[in-house]
């Protein structure tokens, strides 16, 4: 016997807000939503291709061995439950504006067996915070020949290689004393992540002398940075660049500017100008994209980088129920003739504003413009160095710092993601427990 249930008593859905992908935005946003509405009158789901999340910056850290991802990641599933929101292991391979739907792709195993098939997911809102990746500028053997810093797994994979090719150089000295031998490494990109990981390289080369490796050291190792423009890190003003310059070549860092890279073999690089330069490792940190979505975006606007053009409010052009953030966000500001920059800042400050438009939406509110406030800008050199610029355009112009000042400021960055996303008792706890490992545990990880 069947039994009918009447439209009129079947309980009203929830307020479905969904959450595609779990970098410092995406996490930071369901951590907010999911403290202050719960799971009694709203669905809250983040949508991610990974299990556990690892702040981005980091990733230089955990490439050169200095930092065990195991010890700071975050497991989504338990963080859901913890803070009220539901987690979905995918990827994103399209949105259906029409139905106001995201479809998931099957997720298959290393075996390529299909665990969960493809389906979709209603949304009531949705933001779109899938990130980035670094872009390539379509250069001849890069995706062949390069290591990338987009993920843990890839930060993974370099620091295996570096450990190989350190350990192969370590035996060969001690078969031959008189042996030349070396490890060459190029990194393209003269940003944040070219500059720290070069440096942190170093840390690394002082450090493997005390785990099995005695014959090795710094000498051994040989760091090219190369730069298209005319100087590295062209977010700071020139003479913290020349500062920033100055402590790599100090190290032993071979810094090349105003040099294009025309192609990367597999044991060097090739320029624009004819000249090559051999590199056992080769990284590649020159600028980044939106992360590739393999099916479509319905009607949204995207840009010839793969962002998503959005509104001052953070919404698309044609869909007030959709938001981007992170780096995937196209954001240029009333007054700004530059995109919002894909900074961790920013990022940390568009989850607060999506957050802020999405209680203002569902009280029937009007959605207030994002302001982006520049914080300034900080590179660490590893642990020899620490150099930037504090406050940016707030007080008209950049204030330099440099030092233990400038590396409380740039430690800060991370500290506040941490209480974003995990509140203030257990943000603080896990500070401790930071400061304690670095102490008891090894200064690399060697696996």
């Amino acid at each position: 016997m069947m039994t009918f249930i009447d439209e009129a008593q079947r309980p009203p859905l929830k307020t479905q807000i969904v959450i595609v992908g779990g970098g410092a935005a995406g996490l930071e946003l369901a951590t907010r939503l999911g403290r202050r509405f719960g799971r009694k009158h709203h669905d809250i789901i983040l949508v991610e291709r990974d299990r556990t999340h690892i702040w981005k910056p980091l990733l230089h850290e955990v490439a050169a061995g200095a930092l065990d991802a195991n010890i700071d990641e975050v497991g989504y599933r338990a963080h859901a439950y913890r803070w009220k929101y539901r987690y979905f292991h995918g990827t994103l391979e399209e949105v259906d504006t029409d139905s106001r739907e995201v479809v998931i792709a099957p997720l298959l195993d290393e075996a390529g067996a299909e665990i969960v098939g493809r389906h979709r997911i209603r949304y009531d809102y949705l933001v779109l915070a899938y990130g980035s990746v670094t872009n390539d500028f379509s250069t001849p053997g890069v995706r062949e020949n390069c290591f990338f810093l987009d993920s843990r797994e890839q930060a993974d994979r370099f620091r295996d290689h570096l450990l190989n090719h350190c350990l192969r150089v370590s035996r060969a000295m001690m078969a031959d004393r008189q042996a030349d031998a070396r490890v060459r490494i190029a990194i393209v990109g003269g940003g944040a992540t070219g500059v720290e990981l070069a440096a942190e390289l170093y840390n690394a080369a002082d450090a493997l002398s005390h785990y099995g490796l005695e014959v090795f050291d710094r000498r051994r190792l040989e760091v090219t940075l190369i730069e298209a423009g005319p100087r590295i890190l062209p977010a700071l003003p020139e003479k913290l660049s020349q500062a920033v310059t100055s402590e790599l070549e100090k190290l032993g860092v071979r810094v090349l500017t105003g040099t294009m890279v025309s192609e990367v073999e597999s044991d060097g690089m090739r320029f624009a100008s004819g000249d090559r330069i051999p590199a056992d490792i080769r990284l590649w940190a020159a600028g980044i994209k939106a992360r590739p979505i393999d099916g479509r975006l319905g009607d949204l606007e995207v840009n010839g980088n793969g962002q998503v053009v959005v509104r001052p409010t953070l919404q698309t052009t044609l869909h007030d129920e959709i938001f981007v953030m992170g780096d995937c966000a196209a954001c240029r500001l009333p007054g700004s003739d530059r995109l919002v920059p894909p900074r961790a800042q920013a990022a940390h400050q568009m989850a607060a504003a999506v957050f802020a438009n999405l209680c203002h939406a569902m009280r029937g509110e009007a959605p207030q413009p994002f302001v982006y406030r520049d914080r300034g800008s900080l590179v660490s050199i590893s642990r020899f160095s620490t150099i930037g610029t504090l406050m940016g355009a707030l007080v008209g112009g950049a204030l330099a710092i440099e030092g233990r000042l400038a590396r409380l400021v740039y430690l800060s960055l991370y500290r506040l993601h941490l209480i974003a996303i995990h509140g203030w008792i257990k943000g603080l706890a896990l500070m401790i427990v930071g400061r304690v490992n670095a102490f008891v545990r090894p200064r690399l990880k060697l696996h």
